[in-house]
């Protein structure tokens, strides 16, 4: 039979693609049976340019698969998506009525009759792990054999819809054949249409959850049964992707990565001793089963980033949620995962149902936390209601519509609006793209959690620690606060969604200003204020620094500082105050204690040092312009007291050599560092 496999399209700009495994696997077992494959990744077709945006995306797509004349078509479809599968698929049948097409995935396997009932056209739904079942399916249909001996399978017979058995999982997933990732567009063309820095191929780890959380439809899609890949089969497709297909990065698909830590710890050596610890690689990992010598091993086999599910700073929440994890780990690891290197992602989610206003502060001052401890990408999110879950269960009947959430976007594919069909559709059946629907949340309105979601982990990134003291030295939450500081925004004019560039402009006003009004203690704010916008501002790209010659072997260099290097004067010392801050603690106060601190961007990290009065008028002086006999003669009235010019000179040229080694000063000069003062922030 011909069979054409179809990842209907999707377009988030923020997020990239990868080459959809899951139909991979179904191609390969298809292809192992003597069918004939074609896998068209639509999702890849608006990237490069093969697929157009508008109102007629859908009938472009219908023809591309038509095309092929395919005998079978089936999608791989998740909740965002079930919009354009359904639609699309209704055009394939129009334009060839003897086709049978199929739906699998996440959202089809628990609306699976429901599917059947309301779109005629489609003629079954794989429930479930599909690579036995499509096979299956497929032998079936070619035979003209019983679907009633298909497990795991739901279908129309005449007008009755009628389903079989749920069918065991695969025990050994070993017995899987490897993906045959022939059937999709090279990884080269992937990185090239999401402009990606490499070639990323995604690894199946394993599968199956044994939690029990109440938005999760993974743990239910897999009857919370955990299994993995043999190491032995792990390593050796990571040998076959790369040589054969051009892997540079691995996603670690399996929620469950860590949990198994005798599993991760021979995974990782066996990675190491095989030398493939050169190619990064990302996974999922729960707080609770990682520690500082797993991370460590872990960066050593590659591990270059992370997602930690956090959901909550508010216990209530986690028992509501039943996610049995302590919170109050995640600073702790946060600050061990970053000091290797190693960059997470944090995800939480607020508004669920039962949520008061101080549970969501309370994940938002966690947040804040997090964001003072170390570089993350905090990801901020509202429940999405997924069928097969137990939110789903219990709320399907309180349903409504307002905002987008994470799961809801990426089909806008008419000028940033979704096609007209897509909403009637989503309109007429809660139940079947419940992910398009809001839950009421009791502390908070869905327009103010839209907000908070959207624009709050902006701030967690740039201003962490003067919103955490703004919040304190105000005593006003976290979540009010954001709205003052909004709805201060609006008032001057700032368009309605904020960017970086608002919050680097507004947020020190605002805090500025709101500073006023406090009483005489949180002085050092002002000098917090400071340093955050003098660490984004070093962060940010600029113009070429300015070429100047600060090779101490010509007779009158003229040093030059480079452009993302910036030196602040401060009140107070910051070094010791943001340490305390790292530390969980916050004070109101502190003792004036005049420090000088040159910020600069290294290697993908902020990088403080703290240097003498001095060295900022050194520092000041060095344009690339000035001669350093120049800058000499320009400071020996201030610090030149009781030596000779001369020797003033020699001690200025041998500041120039301490600071170019300390990549403050450009060329870099190969003087050893006596930096002491440096740390990370």
């Amino acid at each position: 039979m011909k069979v054409v496999l179809v990842y209907p399209p999707f377009f988030h700009p923020s997020l990239y693609n990868l080459p959809p495994l899951g139909l991979i696997n179904l191609g390969t077992v298809a292809r192992r049976a003597g069918h004939e494959v074609v896998l068209l990744d639509q999702i890849l077709g608006l990237r490069d340019g093969t697929l157009p945006f508008g109102p007629h995306l859908y009938e472009t797509c219908a023809e591309q698969i038509i095309a092929h004349s395919p005998d079978v078509v089936a999608f791989g479809a998740q909740c965002t998506t079930y919009p354009p599968t359904v639609r699309i698929a209704e055009r394939v049948k129009n334009l060839r009525p003897e086709a049978r097409i199929v739906v699998g995935g996440h959202n089809a396997s628990f609306v699976a009759e429901r599917t059947l009932e309301k779109f005629p056209w489609i003629d079954a739904v794989v429930r479930g792990e599909g690579e036995r079942t499509f096979e299956e399916l497929l032998q079936a249909w070619s035979q003209k054999g019983d679907l009633g001996r298909v497990e795991g399978l739901s279908w129309r017979c005449g007008g009755e819809v009628l389903t079989t058995p749920e069918r065991v999982l695969i025990e050994d997933l070993d017995s899987l054949p490897l993906p045959d990732y022939r059937l999709a567009a090279p990884l080269d063309e992937y990185r090239e249409a999401c402009d990606l820095e490499r070639a990323i191929a995604i690894l199946e780890v394993g599968r199956g959850c044994p939690h029990r959380c109440v938005y999760c439809s993974e743990s239910a899609l897999w009857r919370r049964q955990p299994r993995v890949f043999s190491i032995d089969r792990l390593v050796g497709e990571m040998k076959l992707l790369r040589e054969h297909y051009g892997a540079e990065c691995f996603l670690l698909a399996y929620d469950q990565f860590t949990a198994d830590r005798h599993f991760v710890d021979a995974f990782c050596r066996r990675v190491i001793d095989e030398g493939l610890n050169r190619l990064p690689w990302y996974c999922i990992s729960r707080l609770d089963t990682v520690d500082q010598d797993l991370l460590r091993l872990m960066r050593q086999a590659g591990c270059e980033s992370m997602c930690y599910g956090i959901d909550s700073g508010s216990k209530r929440t986690l028992a509501f949620i039943g996610k049995q994890i302590d919170a109050d780990m995640l600073p702790q690891r946060v600050r061990e995962t970053t000091e290797l290197g190693m960059v997470p992602t944090l995800s939480f989610v607020i508004g669920f149902p039962e949520e008061r206003r101080e549970d969501i502060d309370a994940t938002l001052t966690l947040a804040l936390e997090t964001g003072i401890r170390g570089n993350s990408n905090p990801l901020l999110q509202i429940p999405t209601v997924l069928p097969g879950t137990a939110l789903h269960a219990r709320y399907a009947d309180r349903l409504t519509r307002g905002v987008d959430s994470y799961f809801s976007q990426g089909i806008e594919f008419d000028h940033g609006r979704r096609l007209a069909g897509d909403d009637e559709l989503i309109d007429a059946d809660p139940e079947l793209f419940s992910s398009f629907y809001n839950l009421p949340c009791a502390g908070i309105s869905t327009d103010e959690l839209a907000a908070l979601t959207d624009e709050f982990p902006l701030i967690v990134q740039l201003f962490p620690k003067t919103f955490l003291l703004l919040s304190r030295a105000l005593d006003v939450s976290p979540s009010r606060l954001f709205r003052s500081f909004r709805g201060w925004c609006l008032e001057r004019g700032t368009a309605q969604a904020l960017t970086g560039t608002d919050l680097l402009l507004q947020l020190p006003v605002f805090a500025t200003q709101c500073r006023e009004e406090t009483s005489c203690k949180w002085r050092h704010l002002g000098d917090v204020i400071t340093y955050e916008v003098r660490a984004i501002e070093a962060a940010r790209p600029g113009p070429p620094s300015r070429v100047g010659n600060a090779d101490i072997s010509t007779a009158d260099p003229c040093p030059a500082r480079p452009h993302n290097i910036l030196i602040e004067r401060f009140s107070f010392d910051l070094p010791h105050i943001v340490k305390e801050l790292g530390g969980g603690l916050v004070r109101e106060d502190y003792p004036p204690a005049p420090c000088v601190l040159a910020f600069q961007y290294d290697q993908g990290r902020l990088a403080v040092t703290q240097i003498n009065e001095f060295g900022y008028d050194f520092l000041s002086r060095c344009n690339g312009e000035r001669s350093l006999e120049d800058i000499a003669r320009t400071l020996f009235p201030v610090y030149g007291e009781g030596l000779e010019m001369s020797t003033f000179a020699e001690n200025c040229r041998d500041a120039a050599r301490r600071l170019a080694a300390l990549r403050l000063l450009d060329p870099q000069l190969s003087t050893p560092s006596t930096r002491g003062g440096e740390y990370h922030a």
